[in-house]
């Protein structure tokens, strides 16, 4: 779920919702941008399972993130890695303002002092972010001169496509005439 957040009063934008993750990041990037590379405690750590590898963080840091008018100091890893969002907020942040996240409903829901705040989850970003294009190029594959005149063995055809159904699978299941009911043949 991607939503966005206020910093220094800066917008935010594409910040990952995941109740998975054990820790919040924010890239080294989003930092620099906002002129606060002066406030990362150089405290290195490695995140593991994050990117498929094992990430060093370049420290943590702590913010006041802004969601919907509710400000929350938040510590967050800070990490120079490849991501396709800004910042994520993981189970400390969610257990922090004892949110609520709907998959479902895509929404956020916590308590504040007299009401229940929503945040409405970002779809359109969410889509962008993770979206995939069709349009491959075609690969160019050079052959070398000495090589031409040599032909290529013909590879399977059971290699590249799947066998054809001879006919469509017959029913396994049969009535018994004398209990009326239904049994496996063996």
């Amino acid at each position: 779920m991607v939503i966005s957040f206020l910093l220094n009063n800066t917008r935010i934008k594409r910040v990952l919702m995941d109740p998975g993750s054990l820790a919040n990041i924010i890239r080294l990037e989003a930092i620099e941008q906002l002129g606060l590379l002066n406030r990362v405690v150089d405290i290195p750590r490695i995140l593991h399972g994050f990117n498929m590898t094992g990430e060093v963080t370049n420290g943590e840091i702590t913010l006041p993130i802004d969601t919907s008018g509710t400000i929350q100091n938040t510590e967050f890893q800070v990490i120079d890695g490849d991501m396709r969002y800004n910042a994520l907020l993981g189970r400390p942040w969610i257990h922090s303002v004892r949110a609520v996240t709907s998959t479902l409903h895509q929404v956020i829901r916590f308590p504040t002092r007299d009401v229940i705040t929503t945040i409405h989850v970002e779809q359109w970003a969410a889509k962008e972010m993770f979206a995939v294009h069709h349009e491959v190029p075609n690969p160019t594959c050079m052959i070398p001169d000495k090589d031409r005149n040599t032909q290529a063995p013909e590879d399977d055809k059971e290699d590249f496509f799947a066998p054809e159904p001879s006919s469509p699978p017959k029913n396994r299941m049969r009535l018994n005439q004398q209990s009326k009911s239904w049994s496996r043949p063996f």
